[in-house]
């Protein structure tokens, strides 16, 4: 019986296929007895574990094992790797995606919400407070901004959601908006909300300017000769720069032209005049007669003037003495007069 071919190291016997092959690397072979192989009937046997002439493990991709073919057979074409191709494919199609999203989806920055829930605080004759509320998703503003009478009246950071104006006149009623502000872009203005500052009391008013005063006689007028009313012009001249205090009076009364100081005590003042206020005679054969006039006013209506809380009429009274007073012949009683007093600017 003939000895059959030597199966070269590397290579085994296939039991589901009589004459294939393979290489250590799973490539197929079939073998034929005309260039070394074994015949059909030879027995197959249980696979013997080959005895590699190399270190275990895939022999590197720039190597080809010495015993991967027999001394005279033809070794196949090697595979070029199949995954290099689709590999870069998929790359260039995952950065043409990221860049598609960039062109047609950028990202947005967080929507500027319009301020709103404005709510008016606690208030004083010269001052407001008011508050809105935080934004309902979202970080806070830059700022808010606040609007009076379409102008910016003043600001705040993005973390406060209240505003104080101050300032402001008394009694008098302010309109505010407010608009949030982030990255130099300004929201929609809130809705309009009215504060108004404390009405202060009237006491507190400043008596100032120039009046149209009505004096009436109550009392005492039998013994003189004229009108029993008529109206005189006076001018009211604060002491100090603001708010209520002392003033100057001056005008006239029944001709005669005085000046004096009224001294405030609240909502009244009070001072005098002496002078010729009533003389005594009539014409070229009248002569002076030093009168005490005892003024004495109260403030009964305030108004705001020009951003200032001052009197807008005031009430009095006026009472008039004149001594015994004689010259040559003619003589005049000592008399009492009283005289009713209103102003209005």
């Amino acid at each position: 019986m003939a000895t059959p071919p030597r199966v070269p190291a590397g290579w085994y016997t296939d039991p589901s296929a009589l004459h294939e092959r393979r290489y250590w690397d799973g490539t197929a072979w079939t073998a034929h007895v005309s260039d070394g192989g074994i015949a059909a009937t030879d027995q197959l046997g249980t696979r013997p574990p080959p005895t590699p002439e190399r270190p275990a493990g895939p022999p590197p991709d720039d190597a080809t094992p010495a015993d991967a073919f027999p001394d005279d057979a033809t070794p196949a074409p090697r595979k070029r790797r199949a995954w290099a191709v689709p590999a870069i494919v998929a790359a260039v199609v995952v950065l043409a995606l990221l860049a598609g999203l960039l062109i047609w989806a950028p990202w947005k920055g967080p929507p500027l919400l319009r301020p709103t829930g404005l709510t008016a605080g606690p208030s004083t004759t010269s001052s407001v407070v008011f508050r809105w509320s935080r934004p309902a998703t979202g970080p806070p503003p830059d700022r808010y901004v606040i609007l009076h009478d379409g102008r910016v009246a003043g600001s705040v950071p993005g973390t406060v959601t209240s505003y104080r104006g101050t300032g402001l006149a008394p009694a008098t009623a302010y309109r505010y908006r407010v608009a949030a502000e982030r990255g130099g872009q300004r929201s929609a203005p809130s809705p309009v909300i009215v504060v108004t500052t404390a009405t202060p009391p009237v006491s507190a008013a400043r008596l100032q300017g120039q009046w149209t005063v009505g004096i009436r006689l109550t009392r005492g007028a039998a013994g003189l000769t004229g009108p029993k009313g008529w109206d005189e012009t006076w001018q009211a001249t604060p002491t100090c720069a603001a708010g209520p205090c002392d003033v100057r009076l001056s005008g006239g009364l029944n001709g005669y032209a005085f000046k004096t100081t009224l001294t405030r005590a609240g909502a009244v003042y009070q001072g005098k005049i002496a002078g010729n206020v009533f003389p005594c005679g009539s014409k070229s054969k009248s002569f002076p007669i030093r009168s005490t006039v005892r003024i004495r006013i109260t403030v009964a209506t305030a108004r705001v003037d020009n951003s200032q809380w001052t009197a807008g009429s005031w009430t009095g009274r006026m009472l008039m003495t004149a001594p015994y007073t004689a010259s040559g012949k003619f003589y005049c009683p000592a008399s009492r007069q009283a005289a009713s007093l209103t102003g209005n600017p």
